[in-house]
């Protein structure tokens, strides 16, 4: 599998990273497939949160058994120093590990609660007293409004970005998804990108709102040449890797699309934007 680096931490990333929400409802049995299938395929990037159910357990108890054996990226959704620090020492201590290769601010998708999270008694204080303890080497932030994120990257000198990217989103750009000029910016300031949902291909309608098959919140793409595409795309960007979504069964799929990746040029990307017009975008401010 190709690698990158993710921007100025200087990490090689693969471009997947394993995306521990598919942990979320797992034994240790299975979770423990799931890392190893990873690994073997050359994936060499996790990415996990306390609020993905039992994946904090999951891969601690991989960890301890196996070591560490990927950069680890965890994340905060507490936005005040105390609960963040509580979180960062409890993370640390659910995932066997003594430091974080990357720590993230979680879910980041609106103006006021960006600036209680970087002001004064926020959790970036915290992140910040960690990483000069040692406890976290790099800092990075999420969410699902690029545009916001955009604006994080001149409020701070965040590392890593994370955001979705894909086709759909491209194709039906709105003031709360539009992507590009946050690439624009991750370059000029070597911020490492990493994208989610790259397969996503719209909400859920109907009754499968409520009972859907899939471990995700969003329909995604779910036969090979349609995620073939998709991944594609998504890879095809200023970008260093796209997370795997969270539900396994599509995993095959997109680590063999991955295996084979090759950039698409202009008119690839035209073509596969053409093909999902029809699809609405997944997410905007009514879905805070």
């Amino acid at each position: 599998m190709d690698k990158r680096r993710l921007g100025k931490t200087g990490h090689i990333s693969s471009i997947l990273i394993f995306g521990s929400f598919a942990l979320f409802h797992l034994g240790q049995k299975e979770a423990d497939a799931a890392i190893e299938t990873a690994l073997e395929n050359g994936v060499n990037h996790v990415d996990v949160s306390p609020v993905y159910g039992n994946a904090e357990t999951l891969l601690g108890s991989w960890f301890k058994r196996n070591g560490k054996k990927f950069f680890l990226g965890c994340k905060t959704a507490e936005r005040d120093k105390k609960g963040s620090w509580e979180g960062i020492k409890r993370s640390l201590e659910t995932l066997k590990v003594d430091y974080f290769d990357l720590f993230q601010l979680h879910g980041i998708d609106d103006m006021n609660v960006l600036k209680k999270a970087l002001g004064m008694g926020g959790a970036m204080e915290a992140i910040l007293e960690a990483k000069a303890e040692g406890l976290v080497r790099f800092i990075g932030i999420t969410g699902h409004n690029p545009p916001l994120q955009n604006e994080a990257l001149k409020l701070f000198d965040f590392d890593t970005v994370m955001f979705p990217l894909n086709r759909v989103h491209a194709t039906n750009p709105t003031d709360w998804n539009d992507f590009k000029p946050l690439l624009k910016t991750a370059m000029q300031k070597d911020v490492g990108v990493m994208a989610i949902k790259s397969v996503a291909k719209r909400a859920w309608e109907g009754r499968q709102a409520r009972a859907h098959p899939y471990n995700t919140w969003y329909e995604p793409f779910d036969n090979a040449a349609d995620i073939e595409t998709s991944l594609r795309f998504t890879l095809s960007q200023d970008i260093t890797a796209a997370v795997l979504p969270g539900e396994l069964t599509l995993w095959p799929m997109i680590i063999e699309a991955a295996k084979r990746f090759k950039p698409m040029d202009e008119k690839e990307q035209q073509e596969a934007m053409s093909q999902v017009m029809q699809y609405q975008p997944l997410v905007g401010p009514q879905m805070d």
